[in-house]
């Protein structure tokens, strides 16, 4: 399976330099031939165009633009290179909230340290083998937030705060 990854290119954006020489080693030990490094948020956004990756690797917490934010320009800002880049996030903060935050700024998959090569692995083959479609919402863009789909779902509203959804349980009682 190695020999897949021989054509990605990964971006790694992490301030700690031995981190980085980590996540390097480990993608390089899937195959991964083109990898670039830095180690703030601000110098990727300025070199995503040029180099051009197939997938972002960023911490949470950096310099002054931190991981969130970094996503959040990469989904959101109308002369983002690649609206749909994938990211891992590679972070210490597994909080709950923390996944939550990463969640909603658009990032693709969660990645808590110390990590583990096997972890990294599946996360790159998720992104790859089982890619999930963006959705656009008032506040939101980015990948489908839901990992699995209700076979038994029929229509385009899902919450129960939908007010389409409200009216069709209206009509339906009306009906029955």
């Amino acid at each position: 399976m190695a020999g897949s990854f021989d054509r990605v290119r990964v971006l790694i954006v992490e301030d700690n330099p031995h981190m980085s020489a980590i996540l390097r080693t480990i993608l390089q030990g899937f195959g991964v031939r083109t990898i670039h490094e830095c180690r703030d948020a601000e110098t990727a956004l300025n070199n995503m165009a040029t180099f051009n990756p197939d997938i972002l690797l960023v911490d949470l917490l950096m310099g002054e633009m931190d991981g969130l934010e970094l996503a959040h320009h990469v989904r959101n800002d109308a002369d983002s290179p690649n609206k749909y880049l994938p990211i891992i996030m590679v972070t210490a903060h597994s909080e709950r909230s923390r996944v939550i935050q990463a969640i909603n700024a658009g990032v693709n998959e969660y990645l808590a340290k110390p990590v583990r090569p096997i972890d990294l692995f599946e996360r790159m083959i998720s992104l790859i083998e089982r890619p999930r479609r963006f959705v656009r919402a008032p506040n939101y863009f980015g990948p489908d937030r839901r990992r699995r789909q209700e076979a038994r779902y029929e229509g385009p509203w899902r919450r129960s705060t939908d007010e389409k959804y409200h009216e069709d349980d209206d009509a339906s009682e009306a009906a029955a």
